[in-house]
C-alpha cells in the first residue's frame, strides 16, 4: 500500500486552529515559534485568538496554514515516521503546495512562511478588491467549465481556475465575467454555479503582477531537492529538480491547479490511501470522491496520533 501526504489550500482556515496541537506537543509549539520568528509577528495569536476577519486575510492565512500542517510533521516525526520511507508523493493545493514542499524538505519553514506571506499580499494586491471572482461549478466537467468560460468572457478574463473533483471545477476571472459565467452556466452542463467567498480571482491571467512577485522572492531562496517527489499543481506530474520546482511555483500563480488529475495520478501510482496533514477536511472530502482512494485527516492530536502509529506499521 502506498501512501501519500496532501496540504490543504487556502478556505481550510479557522480561529483556535492549530492551538490544540500547539498544547498537546512541544515540537508543535516550537514551528509556531518559528513561523512567527521569521514573520516578525505574532501569527500564533492571531490563529488562535482571531479576529476572523484579521485570519482570513490572504497574507495571514497562507502562512498560517503551512505552520499548522508542518507543525503535524514535526509531530509525526518526533514519533518516528520518516517522510521519505513512509510516504510515496506529497501534494498540495495551491498554497499547500508550499507546505509539501517544506515538509519533504525542499524549502526551509522560514522561507516558507516568508515566501507565504508575500504570495498572499501580492496576490491580494494584483487585482483591486471587487474587481475580480471566483464561481465554483457543481456539476460541469473541466471541458464544459472551459467552454462556459470561452462563452462568458467577452474579452475579459475567465479561466478555469481549479479542476478539484469529477464534477467540481473553479472558475475565475473578472467579476463581470464570472456574473455572466453563472447566468450562463445551466446551458453547459452545470447543475449549480456558486460565487465563492474569496477576495481575489486567483489562479488565472489577473494574478500575473503575483506572478512576476514570486518569480523574483523564489529567485531569493534555496530549493533543494525533496526527499518525496512533488506532485506538482499546474503538470498532474512528480518533479523533483529544484530549479523546475522554482519555476513551476511560478506559473502556479496564474495556472490550474490540475487536482482531479493530481490524485488519478497518485492512484496510477498504486497510492490507494492519503493523508490531508493540517487544517481541515476539505481535501479528504474530495478525495473520497475517486473510486478506491482511502482518505485519513492527520490534524488533531489524535488524528496524529493514529497517523503516527499506521505509519508504523
Amino acid at each position: 500500500m502506498s501512501i501519500g501526504f496532501i496540504f490543504p489550500g487556502q478556505g481550510s482556515q479557522a480561529v483556535g486552529m492549530g492551538a490544540d496541537l500547539a498544547k498537546a506537543f512541544p515540537a508543535a509549539k516550537a514551528v509556531f515559534a518559528e513561523v512567527d520568528d521569521a514573520l516578525g509577528q505574532t501569527l500564533s495569536t492571531l490563529m488562535w485568538e482571531g479576529p476572523e476577519s484579521e485570519l482570513t486575510l490572504t497574507e495571514n492565512a497562507q502562512p498560517a496554514l503551512m505552520a499548522v500542517s508542518l507543525a503535524a510533521i514535526r509531530v509525526l516525526g518526533e514519533k518516528g515516521m520518516q517522510l521519505a520511507s513512509s510516504v510515496a508523493y506529497v501534494a498540495g493545493h495551491s498554497l499547500g503546495e508550499y507546505s509539501a514542499l517544506a515538509a519533504a524538505e525542499a524549502l526551509s519553514l522560514a522561507d516558507t512562511a516568508r515566501l507565504l506571506k508575500t504570495r498572499g499580499r501580492a496576490m491580494q494586491q494584483a487585482v483591486p478588491v471587487g474587481a475580480g471572482a471566483m464561481a465554483a461549478l457543481l456539476g460541469a466537467d473541466l471541458a464544459q467549465a472551459q467552454e462556459l468560460a470561452q462563452a462568458a468572457r467577452d474579452g475579459e478574463v475567465c479561466e478555469a481556475a481549479n479542476d478539484n473533483a469529477p464534477g467540481q471545477v473553479v472558475i475565475s476571472g473578472t467579476k463581470a465575467a464570472i456574473d455572466r459565467a453563472i447566468a450562463l452556466a445551466p446551458k453547459f452542463g452545470a447543475r449549480r454555479a456558486v460565487l465563492l467567498p474569496v477576495s481575489a480571482p486567483f489562479h488565472c491571467a489577473l494574478m500575473q503582477p503575483a506572478a512576476e512577485v514570486m518569480r523574483e522572492a523564489l529567485g531569493a531562496v534555496t530549493i533543494k531537492a525533496p526527499s518525496v517527489p512533488l506532485i506538482a499543481n499546474v503538470l498532474a506530474a512528480p518533479l523533483t529538480d529544484p530549479d523546475e520546482i522554482r519555476a513551476h511555483l511560478v506559473q502556479q500563480v496564474t495556472g490550474m491547479v490540475r487536482w482531479r488529475e493530481s490524485m488519478l495520478y497518485l492512484q496510477s501510482q498504486g497510492v490507494s490511501t492519503v493523508y490531508e496533514v493540517g487544517a481541515g477536511r476539505v481535501l479528504t472530502g474530495i478525495a473520497r470522491r475517486f473510486d478506491g482512494m482511502e482518505a485519513k485527516s492527520a490534524g488533531t492530536p489524535e488524528e496524529i496520533e493514529a497517523a503516527a502509529t499506521a505509519l508504523a506499521a
